[in-house]
């Protein structure tokens, strides 16, 4: 085994390298420097100092010709003296269930693996047909073409990867035997009768983990005695009934619970999708065309007008989701565009004042405690000020009551 010498200079390393930007092979951006690494993985020093190892296998491939081509300068890790069996460090295991919040904010989330699509189960008689992806498990009461189960895998994979993606926390999902669960229907009266809202087009069993949907509300059409995808239409239900099963049960609390609960997960449903690809960067217009209006190519909003009323904000932020709930078009298009406001315009357009409000929320504060970090000293008049400030800018007009 070749030992590179490693130089040092009142301290300091000669094979510093320079701070630089970093991508994934999901396109995600991050700024740090190379410090070490081997034939398997690199150690970034991030710009506020921590250290955090890469596999190299996750790094786009101009950022690995870059550590080859200076293989010959970059320390090795330390190895401490070989261990023996009994005693070999085992990899630590990717803990799921961190906060993400200080990750960089996603210009493009794009899904390029296989789904790895199992057929569990296809029983005509008991019209019960059951697929597998790698983090969800789909029943489905009419067989679907393999097309379909493609189509479908590739967008719960992609949705799955984006909402873990974002950088706000979105870390829970309660899942039955290591997978998500999700339940569709050929006919909307049966998805009534298993407890689908009669007024809805999904739903998400929070109680049961269970997301449900009829085949009615998504994007397929029947051929003989299957299902196909129908590439004319398009379905929001799926993406934002998935992120509501992943939004950890602390957004479900008041003061979150209605207007962000229901905001991001629009959020992400009116995100740009196409075949495993999420493109973020630039959606703020596809909200603002979903809430006002009837969306991309006139395929569904909540066509609220460019004029919006709503009550004090303080009110609408802290009313139960039953009152959430009796007039869902325009709290929904309010709920997207206040979400997308804290993620994009407010402040130096960082989310930073969300980012705190959702961590305390984590912390498992009451309803008004995180709301104070969305204030930031600012009041409830203030922050509507400010909120009507910034849509005006891009053409929304937004008026809260006295």
């Amino acid at each position: 085994m070749r030992v590179l010498p490693i130089l040092f200079f009142l301290g300091c390393p000669l094979w510093a390298f320079d701070l630089r930007p970093w991508t994934d092979v999901q396109n995600r951006r991050i700024e740090a420097t190379l410090v070490r690494g081997d034939t398997q993985s690199i150690v970034l020093q991030l710009v506020d100092g921590r250290e955090v190892p890469f596999p190299l296998e996750k790094l786009s491939l101009p950022d690995r010709e870059y550590v080859e081509k200076n293989r010959a300068l970059l320390p090795t890790m330390v190895t401490p003296a070989r261990p023996t069996a009994a005693t070999t460090p085992k990899t630590p295991p990717i803990n799921n269930d961190a906060l993400n919040f200080d990750a960089p904010w996603p210009e493009r989330v794009k899904f390029t693996e296989d789904p790895e699509i199992v057929t569990v189960e296809e029983s005509a008689e008991k019209k019960r047909f059951v697929y597998e992806s790698a983090n969800y498990r789909y029943i489905c009461d009419v067989r679907l073409a393999q097309s379909v189960v493609k189509g479908f895998a590739v967008m719960f994979e992609a949705t799955h990867l984006y909402c873990r993606t974002l950088p706000l926390g979105i870390n829970a999902g309660e899942k039955t035997d290591g997978k998500h669960l999700i339940l569709l229907f050929e006919e909307f009266s049966e998805y009534v009768k298993a407890g689908g809202p009669p007024d809805s087009a999904g739903v998400f069993m929070g109680g049961r983990g269970v997301v449900m949907v009829p085949l009615t509300s998504l994007g397929v059409r029947p051929v003989g005695s299957s299902y196909m995808l129908d590439r004319d239409k398009s379905s929001k239900t799926l993406p934002h009934e998935l992120t509501h099963q992943l939004t950890p049960p602390q957004y479900y609390r008041q003061g979150a619970m209605g207007w962000f609960s229901e905001g991001i997960a629009e959020f992400v449903a009116v995100t740009p999708y196409r075949a495993g690809s999420y493109n973020v960067r630039g959606n703020i217009k596809d909200a603002i065309d979903y809430a006002t209006g009837y969306g991309s190519k006139d395929m569904g909003g909540r066509a609220l007008g460019k004029n919006i009323n709503l009550p004090p904000l303080k009110d609408f932020m802290l009313q139960d989701y039953s009152s959430f709930l009796k007039n869902p078009q325009i709290n929904y298009g309010c709920g997207l565009l206040i979400t997308t406001y804290f993620l994009y315009l407010d402040g130096d357009g960082d989310a930073k004042r969300l980012k705190a409000f959702l961590k305390k929320l984590h912390e498992n504060k009451s309803s008004e405690a995180p709301l104070e970090l969305l204030l930031d000293g600012r009041s409830f008049e203030q922050l509507q000020a400010d909120i009507v400030k910034g849509w005006s800018r891009r053409g929304v007009d937004f008026t809260f009551r006295n």
